[in-house]
């Protein structure tokens, strides 16, 4: 492991650290227990650098749209901001439009304590008192960033003093052209999901839980991103996809969630999960006027984002897969990000 300075944000040194196993290299720093690079080899061995991010920390707390971040306490969105637990209405602030998303970033924007690591692992820990944002409990969370047969392993463990509400993810952006300045339009995507959950003109689920077919959400057979991406109104409304898929299997159970890979150079990422669902984000809000960790400019629809996760707006649709724990139960995951090629 390796430890350098990424820079200063908020008056603190923010470090970076380096591991390196199985053909893979990651680098995360302690701001928001951030994924910074990620390096997989194409088909002819070739390191390329897949995650698309910035150059410094102080570029990450300017510029970021959780580009690589720890997302939490509740990954997604709750309608309003605000849930009911055994009668007692909960408040977050609302921090896009009228909705809560993503913990209102509260997972993003703080110091993660670097807790253990070794070559090929590292964990952070971090700390949410009772009441931050709003939400109920102290909630301790631990997250191991591992490299082992040729994947990245993301591991979490959460657990509160008070019955709350937990949903955690990362919000890597992908790019498998190793190539922030070029779609994803040439990702071909395969999803294990036959339904989804359609949302209104905000993005919050309905409390419908719908077939995909016939939709420009149909990936159960292999498909290029860029094919359907403005096809219909479902997508249309979004500017492209952001939307969260049902995935087929147990919940609980580790199972293949997606396959995507790109043709020109042989890169495959596959995705497990043990959690319900996968929200794709195709970086409809990636503009040229925002600068690349290498001086590039990044484009709408540059990177595509796979966030395992349960469904959006849980807590208010009692339909859904709950993500409800009591006070001491922790919230245990994984999610196997696994790298291959194809000739």
């Amino acid at each position: 492991m390796q430890k350098e300075l990424f820079g200063t944000v908020k008056g603190r040194n923010v470090y970076e650290y380096t591991i390196e196993a199985d053909g893979i290299k990651l680098k995360a720093m302690d701001l928001g227990a951030t994924i910074t690079e990620l390096y997989t080899p194409d088909r002819n061995g070739e390191l390329g650098d897949i995650a698309v991010g910035f150059k410094t920390a102080e570029d990450y707390a300017r510029l970021t749209d959780n580009q690589g971040a720890a997302i939490g306490r509740y990954a997604n969105r709750i309608k309003r901001g605000t849930f009911v637990l055994d009668g007692v209405r909960y408040q977050i602030p609302c921090n896009d439009g009228n909705n809560m998303l993503h913990g209102n970033n509260e997972f993003r924007d703080n110091f993660w304590e670097l807790s253990a690591f070794g070559d090929d692992f590292l964990e952070f820990t971090f700390i949410s008192p009772d009441g931050s944002n709003g939400f109920p409990g102290a909630l301790y969370t631990k997250i191991r960033y591992s490299l082992k047969d040729s994947s990245l392993i993301i591991d979490y463990d959460a657990v509160s003093d008070k019955k709350t509400v937990i949903c955690l993810t990362n919000h890597l952006y992908f790019n498998l052209n190793a190539d922030a300045t070029k779609t994803v339009y040439n990702h071909i995507l395969k999803i294990n999901a036959d339904k989804f959950t359609p949302a209104d003109d905000e993005l919050i689920p309905t409390g419908e839980i719908l077939s995909v077919e016939g939709t420009a959400l149909d990936f159960r057979s292999e498909k290029e991103i860029g094919k359907d991406i403005l096809a219909d109104d479902i997508v249309k409304a979004a500017g492209g996809y952001d939307h969260n898929f049902c995935i087929k299997g147990n919940i609980g159970e580790l199972r293949e969630a997606a396959v995507m890979k790109v043709k020109e150079n042989g890169r495959v990422l596959s995705v497990f999960t043990d959690l319900p669902g996968m929200q794709v984000y195709s970086g409809n809000f990636l503009t040229d006027d925002i600068v690349g960790k290498r001086g590039e400019r990044f484009c709408k629809h540059g990177a595509v984002c796979l966030e395992t996760q349960y469904y959006p707006d849980t807590p208010n649709h009692p339909n859904f897969p709950q993500c409800t724990f009591e006070a001491g139960e922790h919230f245990v995951s994984r999610t196997v990000y696994k790298f291959s090629t194809i000739d």
